[in-house]
């Protein structure tokens, strides 16, 4: 640049001196001033313009009246109140005619000290009707009726031979029964028993001469088949130990079957002999 062009050339103007303006910063710089007093009009104007918004009177819109709809006329129809279902009684049915009838007596075998005079069965006649109960009624001449309602055969709910197993008498010791008490499996089992469990030599250790010792022992079998009161009935004199061998032998058998008698478990006092021989 001249120097007589240097005096009326800008700050800008120098600046720029021998670079390229048309890169656009020269541009840029030039109209900076004229940008920003633009931008600050159009600010006012937008501020003015909000201003002026906000200060105008508004006209309150008033909201829309509801819309009412209206449907058809419907008539209701006068309630009625149901009727109750009429109630029908059952039929009655007639009692079934009590018929004339004597209990049938059951047979029991028992000793005849345990029957006491007042428990002599009734004496049984063809000339009415067996069954279960001992009842009055019409006489139906053999005719098939209805059976009375009663709680098991013999009316107790127990069966013909409930009263047996009620009895007081029945709970004691009995002397003669039908079946009498023994070892379960009968004598072979109870052989074997004493094979394997008998200590035999008892005699011999006890200084026995040769020959038989018979032991009679006698014990109590209870209903549930255990063993009590085991005592010896006879044995040899001396003994040499058998006795207390024969009566341990026997406490140590476990159960056995209970004697029976009219159908029922009962007490029995049972016998056993035991015989040691003694060999030369």
């Amino acid at each position: 640049m001249d120097a007589k062009d240097i005096m009326r050339a800008s700050q800008l103007d120098i600046l720029f001196d021998g670079k390229n303006k048309d890169y656009g910063a020269y541009t840029l710089r030039k109209n900076y001033h004229k940008r920003i007093e633009l931008a600050m009009v159009v600010t006012g104007l937008l501020v003015l313009l909000f201003v002026g918004g906000t200060l105008l009177p508004h006209k309150q819109i008033e909201p829309a009246a509801p819309q009412v709809f209206v449907g058809p006329t419907v008539k209701l129809k006068t309630y009625k109140k149901p009727e109750k279902p009429k109630v029908i009684p059952p039929p009655t049915t007639k009692a079934p005619l009590k018929v004339a009838m004597q209990k049938l007596t059951v047979p029991n075998v028992v000793d005849d000290r345990l029957v006491r005079p007042d428990e002599m069965p009734p004496k049984q006649t063809d000339k009415i009707k067996v069954g279960p109960v001992t009842q009055t009624g019409v006489n139906m001449d053999g005719l098939l009726t209805a059976p009375p309602e009663v709680k098991g055969i013999s009316g107790n709910g127990k069966g013909m031979i409930g009263s047996v197993n009620d009895n007081a008498d029945y709970q004691k010791e009995f002397k003669v029964v039908q079946v009498e008490a023994r070892y379960p499996g009968g004598q072979e089992a109870w052989k074997k028993y004493l094979e394997r469990n008998l200590r035999r030599q008892v005699a011999v250790d006890n200084g026995a001469s040769p020959g038989l010792y018979a032991v009679v022992v006698s014990f109590l079998v209870a209903r549930d088949g255990s063993t009590s009161e085991v005592t010896v009935v006879s044995a040899p004199d001396p003994d040499f130990g058998t006795a207390a061998e024969a009566i341990r032998v026997i406490e140590h058998s476990g159960k056995w079957q209970p004697a029976i008698q009219n159908g029922r478990s009962v007490i029995y006092r049972e016998r056993q002999k035991i015989i040691f021989q003694v060999s030369e």
